[in-house]
């Protein structure tokens, strides 16, 4: 589907509504609808060190170890407990039978940038392949380079348990219709390169708007709400609302968030709990101090470090 197009709850629901209406002949349509687009080859070399810097960017290695059970390294991640059912993110080894290791480089593109896996099965959107839209061939070729250096693990991830009717995984094609939104990480033109780094950060590959932006009761991100907070993550959590009134009015800066997502610590000297914590110790405490400074300066919406301080020019 083209990533662009943006529909809503309520067109989600004709979709829904005109299946329902059209009857078994309309379902038949819907569960031999082909989804996504052929890719190209991906005859890109790519680089282990750049994608081992873009895989933890990514999260990939927060969702799909299992730390609390002493997994190893992407065998598999913990259980995302969501109203839909629990979904087990799968293993990324180069085990040939249970992870990736007979896969190509363009199915592999397919699944991170379309979220289809190999047989054309759409992926679930536990897996925020929204956000990944984007992603060059260059960003692919470099994240698959570095997934063929992880050891291979013999164990297959369990099985999603998802009940009736959120198993048919041909609804994922009505969702997809409706939900499937840009991740818009494009330069925008007037601002400064770090505000830009940090837009592509934050928006893609960061996946910031996955936990908070607030959902729909179909799962959907509420785009015009982008960044409000999310008061129902998965397992019972909350995502604060990081717009940059909001920031802002919580006495952050462009400094201390920047320090946050490298230590964990927040202005008020307590640390970041529950997923956030995993993010940062994960994810952007290996990021470069111009990559942290940079989504710091997009989520508060400024151009350079001086800028937050005009008196002091």
């Amino acid at each position: 589907l083209p990533g662009g197009r943006r529909l809503t709850m309520r067109r989600f629901l004709k979709l829904v509504t005109g299946v329902a209406v059209l009857g078994a002949a309309g379902l038949g349509v819907v569960i031999a609808w082909p989804v996504g687009s052929a890719v190209t080859p991906i005859a890109t070399e790519g680089n282990v060190d750049r994608g081992a810097y873009l895989a933890r960017a990514s999260g990939c290695i927060a969702c799909h170890t299992n730390f609390e059970a002493g997994g190893a390294p992407l065998a598999g991640g913990a259980p995302l407990e969501t109203p839909f059912g629990t979904f087990y993110p799968p293993n990324l080894t180069t085990d040939p039978e249970h992870g990736m290791g007979e896969w190509t480089a363009e199915q592999f593109a397919k699944a991170v940038r379309q979220g289809i896996g190999p047989d054309g099965t759409p992926y679930y959107p536990s897996f925020p392949y929204t956000f990944y839209a984007d992603f060059s061939d260059q960003d692919i070729a470099d994240l698959w380079a570095a997934f063929q250096t992880v050891p291979p693990v013999d164990e297959p991830a369990p099985e999603n348990d998802v009940s009736f009717p959120f198993d048919q995984r041909w609804g994922l094609k009505l969702w997809r219709a409706a939900f499937f939104y840009d991740p818009d990480t494009e330069p925008v033109e007037g601002r400064s390169g770090a505000w830009n780094r940090g837009r592509e950060l934050v928006r893609g590959a960061a996946h910031c708007g996955a936990c908070h932006t607030p959902r729909n009761l179909a799962g959907g991100r509420d785009i015009g709400a982008s960044f409000a907070g999310n008061a129902q993550l998965p397992g019972g959590s909350k995502a604060p609302a990081i717009r940059p009134k909001d920031l802002v009015k919580n006495d952050w800066t462009v400094s201390n968030l920047a320090y946050a997502l490298q230590t964990g610590i927040i202005p008020s000297g307590d640390a970041f709990g529950g997923s956030m914590a995993e993010v940062v110790r994960e994810g952007t405490r290996f990021l470069t101090p111009a990559d942290r400074e940079a989504m710091a300066l997009f989520l508060l919406n400024k151009d350079t470090v001086e800028a937050e301080n005009p008196a002091s020019n």
